[in-house]
C-alpha cells in the first residue's frame, strides 16, 4: 500500500487501457463508469476528466471518496486508487493540458471536436494498492 504515484505506475496513467471510476451516493447506491483520463498532477494528486458523468458528479457531491482502477499496459499490474475530491478546475495549466490530451484522444478515434472537457477534477490520493497479474 502507498499514498504516492511512482514511476512504475506512470504507463497506467497514459490511457492506453481505459480507467474505471466507482462512486457511491449518500444512500449507498453505487455507480461505475469508464473515464477518459487520469492525469498525473503530482505524486499525491491526480486529476480526472469530467465530461458527461451526471450520476458520477452527483455521487461525488454527496460522497467525495471514490475508487479508480488503472491497468498498466506494460506490466498488467492493476492499481486501485482510493481518492478524495479536492476541487474542480475549468481553467489553468492542468485543465489546458487535459483538454489538449482529450482532443488528441478524440482525433485518434476519428471523433475530432466531439469530446468536451467540462472540468479537471483534482483528487488527493488516500491509498494505492497494486494487484499483480495472475501468472
Amino acid at each position: 500500500m502507498s499514498k504516492f504515484i511512482t514511476e512504475e505506475m506512470m504507463p497506467a496513467l497514459q490511457g492506453v487501457i481505459p480507467a474505471v471510476i466507482g462512486t457511491c451516493s449518500a444512500d449507498g447506491i453505487p455507480n461505475v463508469t469508464y473515464i477518459s483520463q487520469v492525469y498525473y498532477v503530482n505524486e499525491q494528486q491526480v486529476a480526472l476528466s469530467r465530461q458527461f458523468f451526471n450520476k458520477t458528479v452527483r455521487n461525488i457531491a454527496e460522497n467525495p471518496v471514490v475508487q479508480v482502477v488503472l491497468t498498466c499496459p506494460v506490466t498488467y499490474f492493476i492499481y486501485k486508487l482510493l481518492l478524495q475530491f479536492r476541487e474542480s478546475q475549468n481553467s489553468g495549466p492542468v485543465f489546458d493540458e487535459m483538454a489538449l490530451q482529450l482532443e488528441v484522444i478524440a482525433g485518434v478515434q476519428g471523433k475530432h471536436g466531439t469530446f468536451h472537457l467540462v472540468a479537471a477534477d483534482i483528487y488527493d490520493i488516500l491509498d494505492i494498492n497494486r494487484i499483480d497479474p495472475v501468472a
